[in-house]
């Protein structure tokens, strides 16, 4: 199966779970490993700080579910953590919730003539992030940024 088909259906099997706990997917790999497989989540409280405790019991609810729905063919390694203070920022709304916090971003193609920028994120749109830098305002088309994260 497709890898990105794959990841979908897990989501959507899984993201019933996770809303009824007011809980987001922040990232999904399935990473392939001789004699194993590890399937890794990251989740969230949609306000931050999702707790050790919570993460546990969020481990044996969708091992239950994937377990009973047989999605997985292969044996494989369950893992559901926080994102931690390394949170990626990936959509519009990881943006949103980092407005007036300092982040670096890594583009996939240079703006300004430069591959990363880090700043102050001023201001989100559905396009575009404009960050605060030394050298003033700039803005990043969202479909430019490779990888973002928030620095502490």
């Amino acid at each position: 199966m497709e890898y990105q088909v794959f990841s979908e259906d897990l989501k959507k099997l899984i993201s019933p779970l996770l809303e009824e706990g007011d809980i987001e997917l922040v990232e999904l790999n399935f990473v392939r490993l001789p004699g194993r497989s590890i399937l890794k989540l990251l989740v969230d409280r949609k306000t931050g700080r999702i707790s050790l405790d919570e993460c546990a019991r969020l481990n044996a609810k969708i091992s239950s579910l994937l377990d009973a729905q047989d999605i997985i063919k292969e044996g494989y390694i369950l893992e559901v953590s926080s994102p931690g203070l390394d949170r990626p920022l990936k959509e519009k709304q990881d943006f949103s919730r980092c407005i007036d916090k300092k982040v670096r971003l890594f583009f996939s193609e240079p703006i300004n003539g430069k591959f990363e920028v880090e700043g102050i994120i001023g201001r989100v749109t559905d396009e575009s992030v404009y960050i605060d830098t030394v050298a003033g305002m700039v803005e990043i088309p969202l479909s430019r940024i490779r990888k973002a994260k928030q620095i502490f």
